[in-house]
């Protein structure tokens, strides 16, 4: 058991984390947990209103709405143009320092790992004599990877994103990502691409890269630009996530990925040091990440908050860090465990981290969540960069119903059926009743025109 120090109380410079109290059995406390469980992915209507207008801007003018957009909301290259090639990614992936390039490797080689064996396989079935049906796997032919960036570069989301597509076979992957406020795209990122063989980067963020990559576009200008891509994949913010909402009626998509959440449940065993970094850690992607502590024990919630208040200075994103904190912290208080998991599976997280006496039986007792990290040298960071496993997760609670991301988004099944005349003899009375009862007598007719001589 860690022995839980005696620490002052956080400063009035840390966020205090709003505490829950999960015993409580008033209307408020049980409207507040049900809100924070049923919060949804989808962004609000002002959002989504936009996201409509700049979709539709792209939709109708193509690359110069692109261009457009990037002017008012950043992320464009300084010299304007909108994509950079095969050729000059391979160039920047020539350039990587030997420590960038050995990351990159490992990091590539461990996803490519973990999803080779999700490679689905086609299946024959005999149903009865003289039918067969065929499951057939097929990959897609293009697909569009969105990676976050502007304020920070995420190379590894762009090999997250591209390495399942690779093992799924795609033939044809574009990724599109907004430059820094300098007007560059960062070189580590450009890299990792040329390191990918990426088709192409399309420089520019938010609901305008969504919309060029569900529409296509071909730049006047340059000759340069690609089709619309079958699939769009990647995780985002509420401006990514709406757009990819409303153009799944044109391409496919993964899932609503964004914003990126995370929950802790930890006991008295727990290393308040530890919890307190894996909750900042959470933080630190955005100002409008939840990142929850959910525990048995109220001198662990104390000594993780004060701990939270001596991290906090020394980071560099110590402002965004106080935000998301002070905002979307939370500390909820359990009687006991069984109640915590309750919880914990009510709110379905991305990421959850276990940190209780039996870790494994815990994990075991989860059903709802993206990604588990099981015990204290697990922690999230090793998931979002190197383990192998994906870090694009549902989010907003689709942890219930939604898939990583992996090599099955990367591909789609075909059914092939093959029916004979004995086949179709053992199930034509079958087919003629249903038919009938639903009134779809050329339905019927079709059967039946094939025995006419019989």
């Amino acid at each position: 058991m860690t022995a839980l120090p005696t620490s002052p109380a956080p400063t009035s410079a840390a966020p205090r984390l709003l505490r829950l109290d999960l015993s409580a059995t008033d209307p408020g406390a049980v409207a507040e947990r049900a809100a924070l469980c049923r919060r949804g992915a989808v962004p609000d209507e002002t959002v989504r209103a936009a996201t409509r207008a700049i979709l539709g801007d792209v939709r109708a003018r193509g690359a110069v709405a692109v261009r457009d957009a990037s002017a008012r909301f950043g992320g464009g290259l300084a010299d304007g143009r909108l994509v950079i090639e095969a050729d000059d990614l391979r160039a920047a992936r020539d350039r990587l320092s030997r420590a960038d390039r050995s990351a990159l490797d490992q990091a590539i080689a461990n996803v490519r790992r973990f999803a080779e064996p999700q490679l689905p396989v086609t299946t024959r079935t005999t149903i009865l004599e003289g039918i067969e049906i065929e499951r057939r796997w097929r990959p897609l032919d293009c697909v569009g990877c969105y990676v976050p960036g502007g304020a920070a570069p995420y190379p590894s989301s762009l090999v997250m994103t591209v390495v399942p597509a690779r093992v799924a076979g795609v033939e044809s992957i574009f990724v599109a990502s907004p430059a820094g406020p300098d007007g560059t795209v960062n070189r580590v990122l450009l890299g990792a691409a040329g390191l990918l063989e990426v088709d192409g980067l399309l420089v520019a963020g938010g609901a305008q890269a969504i919309g060029a990559m569900a529409f296509g576009f071909a730049d006047e200008g340059t000759g340069i630009g690609f089709g619309p891509v079958d699939r769009i994949v990647g995780p985002g913010n509420a401006w990514v996530t709406a757009a990819k909402l409303d153009v799944a009626g044109f391409v496919g998509i993964d899932l609503p990925a964004g914003p990126s959440e995370g929950m802790v449940l930890a006991d008295e065993t727990a290393d308040p040091v530890l919890v307190a970094a894996d909750l900042v850690t959470q933080a630190e992607h955005g100002p409008d990440s939840p990142a929850i502590l959910v525990t048995t024990s109220s001198a662990l919630a104390d000594a993780v908050e004060a701990e939270i208040a001596r991290l906090l200075p020394r980071l560099e994103r110590r402002e965004v860090l106080a935000q998301s904190l002070a905002v979307h912290g939370r500390i909820a208080l359990a009687p006991d465990l069984p109640t915590a998991l309750a919880f914990v599976d009510a709110y379905a997280p991305e990421h959850l981290s276990i940190d209780v006496r039996e870790p494994e039986s815990a994990a075991e007792a989860i059903r709802h969540a993206g990604s588990i990290f099981v015990g204290p040298w697990a922690p999230e960071s090793a998931g979002d960069y190197a383990s192998g496993a994906n870090h694009v997760l549902p989010t907003g609670g689709l942890a219930r119903s939604s898939d990583p991301l992996g090599v099955e988004s990367f591909g789609r099944f075909t059914q092939v059926q093959r029916i004979n005349e004995r086949g179709l003899a053992a199930i034509r009375g079958t087919v003629e009743n249903l038919a009938t009862i639903e009134g779809l007598t050329a339905h019927r007719n079709a059967i039946a025109a094939r025995f006419r001589d019989r």
